[in-house]
């Protein structure tokens, strides 16, 4: 059978101006459908002087004010609902890791969307219909496993839902069922490649790899292809908008990742301001529903920062928009000694270190005011503190200390990975 090439090749290669129309009704429908039936969003379009009929071209949206975690959060449980409950069907929430979780509610058509929008990244990182799929997310409360599932069945994949943990049982049904694509998170990778390291033998059915929920630099992304033997995908979604794969994902070409704007439409906003930035700045990405039924977002502030890459028509034949790969969060960003960078900056230049394994640990001391940085990480025999610290000072601008340790002996997580650690000494 011929290799798909789409999923849905009319929505994925839409002209720019169907595009913008197909934008414009959605976000007209959308408003309308919030105001009339959310108290939560009539209270806010009401206090900003908006009403649906003030919608009248796309850069009206800009009038409409922003949608934020504390938002969702202040409306737990269900107090966003723009369906009856009766027509609830499903339901995710966040873990909550950095305050009161959030929840997202799904009808029908909100599961077949996110469906849809799964099996497009489904088939765009390679699958075909009959293929073997092992899905590695946990199935619960979080969103991870079941993305994958609903987007795998409509996709007409091999499903093989094993969950988190056990890691040399993945490794055995990957074999015997001859699984040609997993969906992970990226530090799962790791731990499978750590084990085949040491049970021996790979995965030769295996061929790639849609991973999600965590950012990863391009050299990890390049170690886990090479150990795996694998093409490796960096899959984006978050619960508020629906899930994983909800905004889209990177095609083979690696040049962006490819926005679902018949779904979504994608603003860059300054994280300071909320004013809007020009194509090619690095701000924060902002997302607005054009479909979803039970709890649509409005101008949604990710706190995830990126740029957009391209509106042109990608090596791939796909039109959407493409956004870089997240290069971290506004909350995320570390400042130490007047220098600010990210957790993925630092595996980034750890990653370029000849005998540096991909586990790392990132020790923030506050010792009365004064921030001290110690990096751990497992490297082979022959790297030293030195060469990390060295390495550190030429890539961020200050020499963090650098701790080695044996293979094996950092703590894993079997989801996903934990990087930053905060010890007070006062």
């Amino acid at each position: 059978m011929k290799k798909l090439q789409y999923w849905n090749e009319r929505m994925e290669t839409l002209s720019r101006d169907e595009l913008a129309a197909m934008q414009l009704k959605g976000l007209q429908w959308t408003v309308k459908h919030a105001w009339a039936n959310s108290e939560f969003y009539h209270r806010r379009l009401t206090e900003a002087n908006i009403e649906p009929g003030d919608i009248r071209d796309l850069d009206d949206i800009r009038e409409l004010p922003f949608l934020t975690k504390d938002d969702f959060r202040d409306q737990y449980p269900l107090n966003m609902l723009c369906m009856p409950r009766s027509s609830i069907r499903e339901m995710h929430m966040s873990s909550g890791s950095t305050g009161a979780a959030i929840v997202m509610a799904y009808t029908e058509a909100d599961l077949t969307q996110w469906a849809e929008c799964m099996a497009r990244c489904q088939i765009m990182a390679g699958l075909q219909p009959g293929d073997a799929i092992q899905i590695t997310p946990t199935f619960g409360l979080f969103n991870g496993g079941f993305g994958f599932y609903h987007g795998a069945r409509r996709a007409g994949l091999f499903t093989i839902p094993t969950s988190s943990g056990n890691t040399a049982r993945q490794i055995k049904l990957m074999r015997d069922f001859k699984v040609r694509g997993i969906g992970s998170v990226v530090s799962y990778a790791t731990r499978i490649i750590e084990m085949l390291d040491e049970k021996g033998g790979g995965l030769p059915d295996l061929e790639i790899g849609i991973f999600g929920a965590e950012t990863f630099s391009d050299e990890m992304r390049k170690r886990v292809e090479t150990r795996l033997g694998i093409k490796a995908f960096d899959i984006y979604g978050m619960t508020e908008t629906g899930g994983v794969g909800t905004t889209g994902m990177d095609c083979e070409a690696h040049c962006g990742i490819h926005v679902w704007e018949d779904q979504y439409i994608t603003e860059i906003v300054d994280p300071n301001t909320g004013a809007p930035l020009p194509d090619g700045a690095v701000g924060e990405v902002v997302f607005t529903s054009l479909t979803r039924e039970a709890i649509p977002v409005i101008r949604y502030r990710t706190r995830d920062l990126t740029r957009i890459v391209s509106r042109e028509r990608c090596a791939c034949g796909r039109t959407s928009l493409r956004i870089d790969r997240i290069e971290g969060r506004c909350d995320d960003m570390l400042i130490v000694k007047g220098v600010n960078f990210f957790p993925k900056q630092v595996e980034q230049a750890l990653m370029e270190i000849p005998g540096v394994l991909p586990e790392y640990q990132i020790i923030l001391e506050n010792d009365h005011g004064v921030t001290d940085v110690h990096i751990n990480v497992e490297a082979e025999e022959g790297v030293t503190g030195f060469m990390v610290e060295k390495q550190l000072k030429e890539r961020l601008g200050f020499s963090p200390k650098g701790d080695i340790f044996k293979p094996g002996t950092l703590p894993r997580n079997e989801g996903k990975a934990r990087r930053v650690f905060y010890v007070d000494k006062e």
